[in-house]
């Protein structure tokens, strides 16, 4: 199939302002003949709520761990290297899972997986509060797969049921990304201190979200199911160089931020905070992200590429990076601000690229496994490499170099993938 030029995302249906959510919503939804009895509008928010919570946890596992970071390993007398090793397992593991997701969705069904998942992630993450060390790692592994099976899934279900307007669709899913990891990154702290100065309750409290967007992702659970008995193959991803340029550029961007969850809190108490003051550095700049994780896709699209938008946001992902580590700590605020304003619209446009890419959406889909599953082993280098370089030089000042390098080959591959191209890659009925 020869690659053509891709048309803007919306460039059929173009959604000029968010008001227009709902009616797309409607749009979306009114093909659905297995939920007729339910009136369209009703429908229409059930599945917004319902993708917004699941999205609401796919972030909390991994950010709610940072602030806490020294108080487990005192706790459990974990070396610097079993810390790092704790950061860099859940990122693994949303790597190698990813590729699962698929095979699990022709199996099961797209919405019946990520109901089952969901319920995992749940048990994962009570896990982690039990059974001292050995809960602590198993929990942080199968919560990563969990996060990863489901961050694969949710892409191709907007490509499917928001062809027309997935760029205000994965603003609204990385805007609900980035503020679970706020609350998670801001939260966790002040909850350990108020059950009883318990890090394990702190981290546990983090399962009764999931178990909440389980219950109401319970109405999608039994929709659509007919269609994946129909299995499609998709082929040339693998050879294809677009792919995998959105591919490194998913993994390097997705690094710098497993870095910030990692590791940014461990840093700035190094520089002097205390571990509340520093939760909250790092919440206020993932909270920043909610304004670039909605606007940046959204305002990407009115061009004719990507490109100018991903090198605007990597920029200020490392300004904001370098801020947050060499310059004095009056300004800290306001470099966590840039970082989060970067972080934000960076993640957001990866994820959008999969989805402007593609030509349907199997091929969303299996380019969303390839670019998370391979992208996200990837980024865990980054948060090993951290631990690995601070435990070699005692100090932070070095990482500064991992930072630059990641992002300036972040952008070397955003500039491939951010162009209005699709990916050369076919679909067909098996």
């Amino acid at each position: 199939m020869p690659r053509n030029a891709s048309p803007s995302i919306n460039s059929t249906e173009p959604v000029r302002h968010l008001d227009d959510l709902e009616e797309l919503l409607i749009d979306a939804e009114a093909d659905d003949e297995q939920v007729q009895q339910a009136p369209v509008v009703v429908r229409a928010w059930l599945l917004l709520l319902g993708l917004v919570l699941v999205a609401l946890n796919l972030r909390p596992a991994l950010s709610s761990m940072a602030p806490l970071l020294s108080q487990v390993s005192d706790s459990l007398g974990l070396s610097a290297a079993q810390a790092g090793l704790l950061t860099t397992l859940p990122v693994l593991c949303l790597g190698v899972f990813a590729p699962l997701a698929p095979i699990l969705a022709r199996r099961f069904g797209t919405e019946r997986v990520v109901l089952g998942i969901l319920l995992t992630l749940g048990g994962a993450i009570a896990l982690r509060s039990c059974l001292g060390e050995v809960g602590l790692f198993a929990g942080s592994i199968l919560a990563g797969a969990s996060i990863g099976v489901i961050g694969v899934l949710l892409p191709g279900i907007i490509k499917r049921d928001f062809a027309g307007h997935a760029g205000t669709m994965m603003g609204v899913y990385t805007m609900a990304l980035c503020l679970g990891a706020a609350l998670a990154a801001g939260a966790t702290v002040p909850l350990s201190n108020y059950l009883n100065d318990s890090w394990a309750l702190g981290l546990g409290f983090w399962a009764l979200p999931a178990l909440v967007a389980a219950i109401f992702w319970l109405p999608q659970a039994g929709k659509r199911q007919g269609a994946h008995k129909v299995a499609y193959r998709v082929s040339g991803l693998m050879r294809d160089p677009l792919a995998w340029q959105v591919t490194l550029y998913m993994g390097l961007q997705s690094s710098l931020s497993y870095i910030v969850f990692g590791w940014l809190p461990s840093i700035l108490i190094g520089r002097g905070l205390t571990p509340t003051q520093a939760g909250l550095v790092m919440s206020g700049s993932v909270i920043v992200q909610l304004i670039t994780a909605l606007s940046a896709p959204w305002l990407s699209t009115r061009g004719k590429d990507q490109r100018l938008a991903i090198v605007l946001m990597m920029s200020m992902t490392l300004a904001g990076l370098f801020g947050c580590l060499y310059a004095p700590l009056d300004g800290l605020w306001g470099w966590a601000i840039v970082l989060g304003l970067g972080q934000g619209g960076a993640f957001s446009l990866a994820l959008t690229l999969i989805v402007l890419r593609s030509r349907d959406a199997h091929v969303a889909a299996n380019l969303s496994g390839m670019a998370q599953g391979i992208g996200y082993t990837v980024a865990s280098m980054g948060p090993l490499a951290v631990g690995v370089v601070h435990e070699m030089t005692g100090g932070w000042s070095a990482v500064g170099w991992i930072f630059g390098v990641i992002g300036i080959i972040a952008i070397a591959a955003g500039l491939g993938a951010g162009r209005a191209l699709y990916v050369n890659a076919q679909s067909e009925k098996i």
